[in-house]
């Protein structure tokens, strides 16, 4: 299985970045020693500005020759992995601008007429493992599962991709929130699925 990690946290210091080194650990721990491919979008400096006018119409973004690197790395990967903090409720900026910017009419999807366009992405999973400082239920029972309904139903089952996986853990910055089980935890997870 090739795997390809999306990383959306500034800082190297931060527990997103402890779940990330775990995930990339149970990875290559695995038997089987599946390829991982890692994008920092903050070390990358990924642009997540849109960009429409005269020289960049938003139907040739599929074909945008700045962001071939990016959408090859999608088209290669079986498995997408994104790590990130929940911030306001929903992933960081640079995160949804990614999104906006890869996940195009032509690349990700097609439209065929019908209610729901085709999935250009099918047979592929994804994994989203997120922290946040509130309370675990929190998202579930003040924001309605936002985030999860944000991930899998509007992004990735749009594009095709019917195999997700949550990680949402709460209460990161308390004393009580038992990082070191949760970081164990997404290791055995990628340990035992890695290919």
């Amino acid at each position: 299985m090739r795997t390809l990690a999306i990383y959306a946290h500034p800082n190297h210091d931060s527990l997103s970045y402890a779940f990330l080194q775990q995930v990339l650990q149970g990875i290559r721990d695995h038997a089987a020693k599946p390829e991982i491919q890692v994008l920092d979008l903050y070390e990358e400096r990924f642009d997540p500005i849109l960009v429409f006018n005269k020289e960049k119409r938003r139907r040739d973004m599929h074909a945008d020759p700045d962001l071939e690197r990016y959408r090859e790395q999608l088209l290669w990967a079986d498995r997408i992995v994104m790590v990130y903090p929940i911030w306001w409720g929903r992933p960081p900026a640079i995160l949804l601008g990614y999104i906006d910017r890869m996940f195009a009419s032509g690349f990700a999807y097609r439209d065929n007429g019908k209610l729901l366009p085709e999935g250009l992405l099918k047979g592929k999973s994804a994994v989203c493992v997120s922290t946040m400082k509130g309370p675990a239920k929190y998202p579930l029972l003040w924001l309605h599962d936002a985030h999860k309904v944000l991930m899998k139903k509007a992004l990735f089952n749009y594009v095709g991709i019917k195999k997700v996986r949550f990680f949402e853990f709460g209460s990161m910055e308390s004393a009580k929130g038992r990082q070191a089980e949760k970081l164990k935890k997404v290791y055995r997870y990628f340990l035992r699925s890695g290919s």
